[in-house]
């Protein structure tokens, strides 16, 4: 029945993909701040290719108490390793009982010509949507695999409660993290981003990435834009605030790569409750991800109780 109970709740939500057999390998496992800090590898059906992600597990969830969960989309050259390596995370989500979930960054060995290649903010790259332009749109589904597959198979294996999720991000994280939220209304309970890609369709990273993933149609690429997304809600999606810090010394914004300000007029226009920090000093890197950690574990963790 509980099975039954989870597939019903996860179509519910849009998981169609969910499957209930899928089985999951456990590649390591430590104990940290009471908790369990875990690496898993599984077959995805999605991606059609292994895919790996990251696990914090608080020691509420480790006691039988399901926990709610942050998932965190890492940015450029990450992995399922980055974010729980270098973030400082796991003592405040022990704390607050909070879950926290990392997945890869994108597929890994589909032996596309040029994909190890391709690694900038370009091609290559996962930039957290379905590719539609071949070679690509084989095994590039970062946003089927994250919405319709992962969360459901961790509601399946792992002490997670499936309707106190959050997501979260840095860069072109913090982009996948706005534009889900964004494109799959009341998926996700709490929202926040560091020092994302907020206008992609606005700098040359967003136009090379969709250009290769999508093609040259602009009206597509507007689907994934999240100023271009919130400029368009009827109702603000998130009434208990959005959350995003952006470093003031940070090289990509003076490029004009990141253009959080182009989120916030679209936040304003929506009517969308936003503080947006602006942190003298601080760069693109995880010293300053470390820095603001703290404060997005509290955001999420108040819209999630």
């Amino acid at each position: 029945m509980a099975a039954i109970a989870l597939y019903i709740r996860a179509r519910s939500y849009g998981f169609v993909s969910f499957m209930a057999n899928t089985s999951l390998n456990l590649l390591n496992a430590h104990a940290c701040f009471g908790g369990a800090q875990r690496f898993y590898q599984h077959r995805s059906g999605e991606i059609g290719l292994p895919m790996k992600f990251s696990v914090y597990l608080p020691p509420q969830a480790l006691q039988g108490a399901k926990a709610p969960a942050l998932i965190y989309l890492a940015g450029l050259t990450c992995n399922e390793e980055t974010f729980m390596t270098k973030a400082g995370a796991q003592r405040l989500a022990a704390e607050l009982g909070l879950a926290l979930v990392a997945p890869d960054t994108s597929p890994r060995g589909a032996g596309v010509p040029g994909e190890a290649d391709n690694w900038d903010f370009g091609v290559g790259a996962g930039f957290y949507l379905d590719a539609t332009q071949a070679p690509w749109n084989a095994h590039w589904r970062m946003e089927s695999y994250l919405t319709h597959e992962l969360l459901p198979l961790l509601a399946q294996h792992l002490p997670i409660d499936l309707e106190r999720v959050g997501i979260f991000g840095h860069s072109m994280g913090g982009h996948g993290a706005l534009t889900l939220a964004l494109r799959h209304p009341g998926m996700f309970k709490s929202l926040s981003a560091l020092a994302p890609i907020s206008a992609p369709t606005r700098c040359s990273w967003g136009r090379k990435a969709f250009t290769g993933y999508l093609g040259s149609d602009a009206g597509e690429w507007r689907q994934h834009d999240a100023s271009v997304l919130m400029a368009s809600q009827e109702v603000p999606p998130y009434p208990g605030g959005i959350l995003i810090d952006q470093g003031l010394a940070d090289k990509f914004l003076l490029e004009k790569q990141l253009l959080p300000e182009a989120f916030e007029a679209a936040c304003a226009q929506a009517g969308q409750p936003l503080t947006l920090r602006r942190q003298p000093g601080y760069d693109h890197g995880y010293y300053f991800v470390q820095s603001f950690i703290g404060d997005h574990l509290h955001h999420h963790a108040q819209q999630l109780r």
